[in-house]
């Protein structure tokens, strides 16, 4: 059993993508049309990290609730975690990119980490491995 994907409710499926795909090195899994529940016109976009086994379901807002839940998908917490094997290189990618760190890098037992925030605002901890 495992878990496949993870929805992540966005502005836009393009900005999202090239946040994801761009910025993070994230694969575009898919691209697909689809329909909502109701039948009306929507995308099936996926998203994974390299070597990842889980993806993220890219989800366009739909409606005010979704709309409101953008950015804050988790009530404020990091919701979500990206392991990297170079932490300082991609530490440095990002924010050569413009990502939005709301913490600076810090040593814990569990490896180096420091809190961002993705195109939508929600939280992430980018981690790196365990200092020896």
């Amino acid at each position: 059993m495992s878990i496949e994907l993870v929805t992540l409710v966005v502005r836009t499926y393009d900005e999202a993508i090239a946040f994801f795909v761009d910025v993070l090195d994230f694969t575009l899994v898919e691209d697909s049309p689809s329909l909502t529940n109701d039948g009306r016109p929507k995308r099936w976009v996926v998203v994974r990290p390299p070597m990842g086994e889980t993806g993220l379901l890219l989800a366009e807002a739909d409606g005010h609730d979704q709309i409101t839940a953008i950015g804050n998908q988790t009530g404020g917490r990091v919701g979500f975690f990206l392991r990297v094997a170079n932490f300082d290189a991609t530490y440095q990618k990002m924010l050569d990119a413009d990502v939005t760190f709301i913490s600076l890098p810090r040593e814990e037992p569990y490896g180096k980490v420091a809190v961002f925030c993705d195109i939508a605002g929600n939280r992430w901890d980018l981690l790196g491995p365990v200092s020896r």
